[in-house]
C-alpha cells in the first residue's frame, strides 16, 4: 500500500474511532442525568465478564501503545509525544492509536530526503 493509501487508512479509523466512542460516551453522560460520572463509567466498563475482558483488552492495549509511542516518537525525532497519551484518555484509545500512525507517516514523509524513503502515489 501506498503512504497516501495507508494515511488514509488511519485517517478514517482515527475518526471511527473518535465518533464511535464518542457517541457512546454522549449516550452514557445523557443516560446518567447529564455530566460524565467517572466511577459510573468505570463500573460500566466491568458491568458484567464481557465488559471486563473489552475493558482489561483496551487497558493493556493503551498501555503498550504509550510504551511503544513513546519509544518510537523519540526513536524519530517527533515532537509533543505526550499529546497523544492525553488524546488516548481524554478521546479514546481508538482515536489516539491510528492519528498517531497517521502522524508518524506524515513525520516521515516529510523527513525522508527527497527520493528516498517512503512511496508516496
Amino acid at each position: 500500500m501506498t503512504t497516501r493509501g495507508i494515511k488514509r487508512v488511519y485517517a478514517v479509523l482515527a475518526a471511527a474511532g473518535a465518533a464511535g466512542t464518542w457517541y457512546c460516551n454522549i449516550n452514557f453522560m445523557i443516560a446518567s442525568g447529564g455530566g460524565f460520572d467517572l466511577a459510573a463509567f468505570l463500573r460500566g466498563g466491568f458491568a458484567n465478564y464481557a465488559a471486563g475482558s473489552l475493558s482489561v483488552d483496551a487497558g493493556v492495549a493503551a498501555i503498550v501503545f504509550i510504551v511503544w509511542l513513546t519509544a518510537e516518537a523519540g526513536r524519530l525525532g517527533m515532537r509533543h509525544r505526550w499529546v497523544y497519551i492525553v488524546l488516548t484518555f481524554t478521546v479514546a484509545l481508538a482515536f489516539a492509536f491510528p492519528f498517531f500512525l497517521y502522524m508518524r507517516e506524515r513525520y516521515r514523509e516529510h523527513a525522508a530526503p527527497a527520493g528516498q524513503g517512503t512511496e508516496t502515489q
